[in-house]
């Protein structure tokens, strides 16, 4: 009681002289970051883009899935269009410069870059003067380009010339097409991103199915018609982690000491907890982390997969050769992290009979929710994945220091979605006062890991629009500006826009 009585004073003093703001949050501004720590918004080229047929881009797996499997999307809905950033992009760098945001992160389009996929189709011009005219804009502005070269839509040109990723033959197609974005686009941008989410991709695409190109085990989710969800995500993040390595080496090779910038790849991760107190579910906890996160950190900073992916995947997991290892282990400046949400994680002793029906999705022997006892681990968000767990943001954060080295990082996603309710009047379409309760949070316990030796250099907030969200097409949205899909698309700073206006002039 005597602790108590002694801290009652302090708080009250603090709410007095307004150390907190509106909702009860301590107090949180630029300021309160490192020098020079960047600020910034996200976006992918399939998801925001459009003019899909514009100069000569050519088809993705995207373009392909969402026409030939509308049902997949729940809105069937595609990115044809999208919120059409391909001719907006000049409104939407407008709204960035007025939220005070210092970059943006966005994804090149393989197919507007190299219709065909491959340097034997040619370079399409148009393609790149789109990209030109994207960051030139964005510089006038004072604003810095962060690009991601690959965020999920590969060509389906090479999809169906050797199966993609599943093919090593993709390796040096994609690293051409990196080369080609060097050459283009290195003497002004400085932060290079290869893959974004390729765990994401993997288990998405090729484990459950229910992400481009759909491919999944019969049983799965998705119902594909063709896949193997036991051997191909392993395959296709195999071919990715290669594909990074080698285009890290071309870069540091070829590029870096001329032009100055910094290479790495955004991985995605939630952070987990023992559904309840026991030696089982600290070990499903591991497990967990090490099938999402371990994936590719361990091989990036160890130069291998992780034991307890050894074990369980056996003979199903690709092989690193000694030259291979060596090759990735290291191959990066920086890592991006996503992070949205936290989930419990208990010891899952059902596994499939006979060894049969094996997948991605049961190897870790973890089963993850982010409910337990009926109880979500925090406030839920438009998706029904999403929960609001503002702690594991910082337990993530400093595990990532603890366990592989402590290194530069930049937080190249985290947000909040609500349900798109196309019967609310504009005025209260704006008001998301939820997603700034989640920002703030999270601003929060990013500034307290960092207080704690994390390594975190720039914060970027998923997303600067609305757009079409994968799977979910347009029935979620992410935006700190809303997007108003039956109006010409558009924009409308939601509070949440005017919050980070504010947090960023203070």
């Amino acid at each position: 009681m005597a602790v108590s009585r002694l801290l009652l004073p302090f708080l009250l003093l603090a709410v007095a002289s307004g150390a907190y703001d509106g909702d009860g949050q301590p107090p949180i501004s630029r300021r309160s970051f490192p020098e020079g720590f960047i600020f910034g918004t996200s976006s992918a080229s399939y998801q925001y883009e459009g003019g899909v047929m514009e100069g000569g881009r050519g088809p993705s797996i995207w373009d392909t899935f969402t026409h030939q499997h509308p049902d997949k999307i729940i809105d069937r809905s595609n990115g044809d269009v999208a919120v059409d950033s391909y001719h907006l992009y000049k409104e939407d760098v407008r709204l960035m410069k007025d939220m005070g945001m210092d970059a943006y992160r966005f994804s090149i389009s393989w197919t507007r870059i190299l219709p065909n996929g491959s340097m034997s189709g040619g370079v399409d011009r148009e393609g790149v003067r789109y990209y030109n005219n994207l960051i030139d804009e964005l510089l006038l502005k004072g604003v810095q380009p962060f690009v991601t070269l690959f965020h999920w839509d590969s060509p389906q040109v090479l999809e169906d010339k050797y199966g993609g990723f599943l093919s090593p033959n993709i390796i040096n197609d994609y690293k051409d097409y990196a080369e080609v974005c060097f050459k283009e686009f290195g003497d002004r941008v400085k932060h290079w991103i290869t893959f974004n989410e390729p765990g994401g991709f993997c288990s998405g695409g090729y484990a459950s199915g229910v992400l481009a190109p759909g491919r999944c085990s019969p049983w799965e989710q998705g119902k594909c018609s063709a896949g193997d969800s036991g051997t191909e995500p392993y395959t296709v993040c195999h071919h990715q982690l290669l594909a990074h390595a080698e285009t890290v080496r071309l870069y540091k090779e070829k590029y870096q000491a001329i032009q100055k910038g910094k290479i790495g790849i955004s991985l995605v991760s939630l952070w987990f907890l023992p559904s309840s107190p026991s030696k089982c579910n600290d070990n499903a906890v591991r497990r967990a982390l090490d099938f999402t996160f371990g994936w590719f950190m361990d091989p990036l900073v160890k130069g291998d997969y992780p034991l307890s992916m050894k074990g369980l995947v056996g003979n199903r997991l690709p092989q690193f050769t000694k030259q291979q290892s060596e090759t990735i282990k290291g191959a990066f400046d920086f890592i991006g992290l996503n992070y949205y949400t936290t989930y419990y994680a208990s010891s899952a002793n059902n596994l499939p009979p006979n060894g049969l029906n094996k997948s991605y999705n049961t190897d870790s022997r973890a089963n993850l929710s982010g409910v337990r006892n009926g109880v979500p681990i925090g406030p839920q968000a438009g998706s029904p994945w999403l929960y609001m767990y503002p702690r594991g943001f910082r337990e993530l954060l400093l595990y990532v220091k603890e366990n592989y080295g402590n290194p530069a990082i930049y937080i190249t996603e985290n947000g909040f979605d609500e349900a798109n309710n196309m019967s609310l009047p504009l005025h209260e379409a704006l008001k998301d006062d939820t997603r700034i309760e989640y920002h703030h949070k999270h601003l929060l316990a990013l500034h307290s890991a960092i207080r704690d030796g994390a390594n975190v250099k720039g914060y970027f907030a998923w997303s600067l629009l609305d757009n079409f969200e994968w799977a979910y097409g347009y029935t979620v949205r992410f935006g700190l500006n809303f997007v108003d899909y039956n109006d010409g698309l558009k924009r409308y700073p939601k509070n949440s826009a005017h919050w980070f206006k504010e947090f960023l002039h203070k």
